[in-house]
């Protein structure tokens, strides 16, 4: 073991004096790096043991923001518990014309997205990946990936990049009006079609990634 160090201390100590610097003797242990990441897992208020945090910032300096898959919350009590009707955040749970219920449930969840986000001090405006998972509607051959597309122009990539110009989006078979949030961001986007979603009624959920920014 003596002899070991001898060595590589003459090695190391040839190399410093080459290089016109002072010798010294070598570590016995290696020099862990500074840690440069951050994860910061965001827990429900109040919750120190959830089993699911809803959401995960990381990054140098808590670079990106990461929300758990979102679904729509309960806003329709008059609908029988595990009905996708359950799940329609408007009015008395009355469908607006040609709106369809993935698409009102789209709307609720990307609602709770935006909530979600702002308990970060993020907006949907600092989305930069976005994955949506849709169920079929009960019935139905295939999911509503129209009624889907319809509610995130709603609070998405509604306004033109060259101008700056809002651009007016369609809430079910209505006329084009401004959308529900103005926001430029486009996401990177991924949706697919599964067929069950963890909760009895769920036609979407969502998870975001979105970017700090220097503000």
């Amino acid at each position: 073991m003596t002899a070991r160090r001898t060595l590589v201390g003459g090695v190391a100590c040839a190399a410093l004096l080459a290089a016109g610097g002072a010798a010294s003797a070598a570590p016995d242990k290696p020099v862990r790096p500074p840690r440069l990441t951050e994860v910061r897992p965001a827990l429900p208020p109040g919750q120190t043991n959830p089993s699911i945090a809803n959401g995960v910032a990381v990054g140098a300096l808590v670079a990106t923001y990461t929300s758990s898959g979102l679904g729509p919350k309960d806003a329709n009590p008059a609908a029988p518990a595990g009905t996708p009707e359950r799940y329609i955040d408007f009015p008395g749970g009355t469908l607006p014309p040609g709106v369809s219920t993935t698409e009102a449930q789209a709307i609720n969840v990307l609602k709770q997205i935006t909530d979600n986000l702002k308990v970060q001090g993020l907006t949907p405006k600092d989305v930069i990946s976005m994955r949506a998972y849709l169920s079929n509607p009960p019935g139905a051959a295939a999911a509503d990936f129209a009624g889907w597309n319809r509610a995130y122009r709603q609070f998405f990539a509604n306004t033109d990049l060259a101008t700056g110009k809002t651009i007016d989006v369609p809430l079910g078979s209505a006329a084009p009006a401004p959308p529900m949030l103005v926001n430029p961001a486009r996401p990177s986007r991924v949706t697919i079609e599964i067929e069950n979603l963890p909760v009895p009624g769920w036609l979407v959920e969502v998870e975001v990634v979105a970017a700090f920014r220097h503000r």
